[in-house]
């Protein structure tokens, strides 16, 4: 069965992920959630909003995507927190991600925002990534 672009591109957002071995050092394995548990164990990464756009043209049917990744962290202090944002842009920024029914023209990082939580315990490192994408 063929998904539409957005959880194709969210699927290979999330094993590539998965499958980065600084990151999975970083955080231990199973630790990158689409929704996390009630409980999650810190730290830990979370696929979050999106959007998408229609980018189709007179010939191809496309697609821009605009998404947002949380890393989150208790180790006190934003060095954690801008550590992992660090590695997760490095693990997806122009990287060429295998899509299922879809083609990804491109993915960039664009913005990561560092900042401590409400209640100070948590740090949270928002990402917010671009893609393009066509129909294979």
């Amino acid at each position: 069965m063929s998904t539409g672009p957005a959880v194709a591109l969210r699927r290979a957002i999330h094993a590539a992920l998965a499958t980065d071995a600084a990151l999975t050092a970083a955080l231990g394995a199973g630790r990158i959630h689409d929704v996390p548990p009630a409980s999650p164990e810190f730290p830990y990464v979370t696929l979050g909003e999106a959007q998408v756009l229609d980018w189709s043209t007179a010939t191809e049917t496309g697609a821009e995507h605009r998404l947002a990744l949380a890393c989150w962290s208790r180790q006190g202090g934003h060095g954690e927190a801008h550590a992992l944002a660090h590695l997760v842009q490095q693990a997806l920024h122009d990287v060429p991600l295998a899509l299922d029914g879809h083609r990804l023209v491109n993915l960039r990082a664009s913005t990561a925002e560092i900042r401590r939580e409400p209640g100070g315990r948590t740090y949270r490192a928002l990402l917010r990534f671009r893609a393009v994408t066509e129909t294979d």
